[in-house]
C-alpha cells in the first residue's frame, strides 16, 4: 500500500495544510479538498510529481 501527500505552501516551502490520500486516488480529489483553504494570493504555482 503507499499513500501521497497533498500539500499547499507558502513561498519559503513551508507548508499551511496538508492532505494524504491513498495512493491510488486521482490528484484531483487530492486538489479538491485543499481548496478551500487557499490564502489569498497574486500568484500560483502548481507542481505534480
Amino acid at each position: 500500500m503507499n499513500t501521497k501527500l497533498h500539500a499547499i505552501c507558502d513561498s519559503k516551502g513551508s507548508p499551511l495544510n496538508l492532505f494524504v490520500t491513498a495512493g491510488q486516488v486521482s490528484d484531483y480529489i487530492g486538489a479538491r479538498a485543499l481548496l478551500n483553504s487557499f490564502p489569498h494570493v497574486d500568484w500560483l504555482l502548481g507542481d505534480r510529481g
